[in-house]
């Protein structure tokens, strides 16, 4: 996948291929409503012009679907196009609906990984590298005799959906994207997997990442069910404090926090509109609302806006 989205963009592709479930390889119109991307963790704080963003991120994505025996590869996308229809807004009703790409249509009539993915434990993922990587390896789990595959350090950027000029030095590579990723992974799936990197000389050329299945799911569920803070803790093995996400929607008229920290920057700029620019951001940026940071990317950026 190119230009991969941010994590609550693949949460709503998940969410979107879930509903239309044995439909997806038809060429016919799927339909959600707000309500019910809400239900999902990290989500219920969309709203209609929230959702704008995600769906975009989705349009712009592009997948290669490659056939080895056919000596070919085809390119594509996930969406044909999506519209989000809020003339019953004030009723507290949205209706998200779209049509699949072509090319993912025939990838998903080929193949039943988009079907039978776990997708619980992709609406409990963390961070979209977690979600990229997961759903690159369960895609690999039902070929016979394969515990394994190595990745030369451009191929694995590819499959973690890292942008060009980030997380350059390997050492950064694995430390903030494939380790926290399969941390993750190990703790909320039934995978098990471990990487081992490849030197030449000094320089990391290749990782192999190896998989093992979990056949016994309760831990796995225990963790799905405790709160999101908690199990970061767990991960961390350490009782830090877990700053506050930035609003997925609306304004921070409310958020005493928040504006705490415009105000500390001499920031006069309306509060709903430094929000939705804010927001906007991050997403050119690829910074997670619930980044550890944000608080310091929130601050800087309203001492870089100013006053109005």
């Amino acid at each position: 996948m190119q230009n991969a989205p941010s994590l609550r963009a693949l949460k709503l592709m998940h969410l979107m291929i879930a509903t239309a479930g044995g439909r997806m390889a038809e060429d016919v119109r799927h339909e959600i409503r707000l309500s019910d991307i809400r239900r999902i963790e990290g989500m219920n704080h969309h709203d209609k012009d929230s959702l704008r963003t995600p769906l975009e991120e989705l349009k712009a994505a592009v997948l290669t679907y490659d056939e080895p025996e056919k000596m070919r590869y085809t390119i594509g996308g996930l969406v044909d196009h999506a519209v989000v229809d809020y003339r019953q807004e004030a009723k507290g009703d949205v209706l998200v609906w779209w049509y699949f790409g072509r090319m993912f249509r025939e990838m998903a009539e080929k193949s039943n990984h988009w079907t039978i993915l776990d997708r619980q434990t992709v609406f409990h993922l963390g961070s979209k590298y977690s979600v990229l990587l997961f759903q690159h390896v369960a895609s690999l789990t039902g070929l016979e005799h394969v515990q394994s595959k190595t990745f030369t350090v451009a191929e694995l950027r590819g499959v973690l959906g890292v942008p060009e000029g980030k997380l350059v030095r390997f050492a950064d590579l694995n430390r903030r994207a494939l380790q926290s990723a399969i941390e993750e992974i190990n703790q909320l799936s039934r995978l098990m997997l471990t990487a081992t990197p490849k030197k030449i000389g000094r320089t990391v050329t290749s990782v192999t990442i190896a998989w093992k299945t979990n056949t016994d799911p309760a831990e796995m569920k225990r963790e799905l069910n405790r709160p999101k803070i908690g199990r970061k803790m767990r991960r961390d093995n350490s009782t830090e404090t877990i700053a506050p996400a930035f609003p997925a929607a609306g304004g921070i008229t409310y958020a005493q926090s928040w504006q705490k920290i415009k105000r500390d920057a001499g920031c006069n700029k309306d509060d709903q509109l430094i929000a939705s620019d804010f927001r906007r951001f991050c997403a050119s940026k690829q910074i997670a609302l619930d980044a550890r940071n944000i608080e310091t990317v929130f601050a800087s950026y309203c001492r870089k806006v100013g006053k109005v």
